[in-house]
């Protein structure tokens, strides 16, 4: 090489997304941003998931297809499927392409890249690549920052972990005896907190407050809790009446929440788990007042 002369950076590998729901979109137009070539976005034959498919791959510079007719050319191809469907889409798409030297990825958090299977028989590499997130529709969230967790064959692996890389993301391995537990946790911290955020707004409305407005007037607190739990840890985070011991207090919780259907098991409940694992004072006094 000549002095002065730079090396020009390989080019990124394109790639075909099979699906149009909410991850997909969020995940193709971060590959796009990040300076990948979105092929196709591969849809199954239905007209709504047509539809849906054409207006990703307008979006995104891509060509919209029907599984049944897709001829694959492009390196990785990034199943965005429901659990359920990941088999039998993989399975549709095994003539689509020479799969020999080609990547597969699903983006299932419970489910391991053995449901790949097919394509691996046929030559394929495969991965399960799972990002830590909520997508839900009217939402598009940023992908910059976010845990992805990725297990399958070494050469799945690298490509996976490089275009995480290259999303601004934060890969990390997840064994595949791991995943369901993984995926468990993420539960917890996406879809029951909106669950017991539901619950609290059925107590504001006992607290004469509609639910609208206790969606406003809990956002602060919301905040700040989050807040303190970045940068105190969960013990630290923690407060309120089973943080001081004050009995009394919770068993007027518990004989208003009588009239909430549901709130009073989720209540007792969670004070449970907070006994068990977060600082209080008075734990007998309080173990008592809740198995009353």
């Amino acid at each position: 090489m000549l002095p002065g002369m730079s090396v020009k950076p390989p080019a990124k590998p394109r790639i075909a997304i099979v699906g149009a729901g909410n991850l997909a979109g969020a995940l193709a137009v971060a590959l796009r941003e990040s300076g990948y070539r979105l092929e196709q976005i591969i849809a199954r034959g239905r007209a709504a998931s047509l539809r849906r498919a054409r207006r990703l791959a307008r979006e995104v510079g891509a060509q919209a297809v029907i599984a049944t007719r897709a001829q694959i050319q492009a390196q990785i191809v990034w199943l965005c499927v429901p659990d359920g469907a990941i088999a039998e889409a993989a399975k549709s798409l095994v003539g689509a392409t020479d799969w020999k030297g080609k990547v597969a990825l699903h983006s299932s958090g419970a489910l391991t890249s053995d449901e790949l299977a097919v394509l691996r028989k046929h030559g394929a590499a495969v991965a399960s690549v799972h990002p830590m997130m909520t997508f839900v529709r009217g939402s598009r969230p940023m992908l910059a920052g976010v845990p992805f967790a990725i297990e399958g064959s070494p050469r799945a692996v690298r490509a996976a972990r490089a275009i995480v890389r290259d999303l601004q993301a934060r890969p990390f391995s997840i064994p595949k005896k791991r995943k369901a537990a993984y995926h468990a946790w993420g539960m917890f911290v996406s879809p029951l907190l909106t669950a017991l955020l539901a619950a609290s707004e059925r107590v504001a409305v006992a607290a004469g407050v509609n639910r609208k407005a206790a969606r406003e007037r809990m956002l602060p607190i919301l905040e700040q809790t989050l807040t303190n739990y970045a940068w105190l840890g969960a013990p630290g985070a923690f407060s309120g009446p089973i943080a001081r011991g004050d009995v009394a207090t919770v068993a007027k919780h518990l004989d208003v929440l009588q009239g909430v259907n549901g709130a009073r098991d989720i209540y007792i409940t969670l004070a449970r788990a907070a006994l068990r694992d977060l600082p209080a004072k008075d734990r007998a006094a309080l173990e008592k007042v809740l198995n009353r």
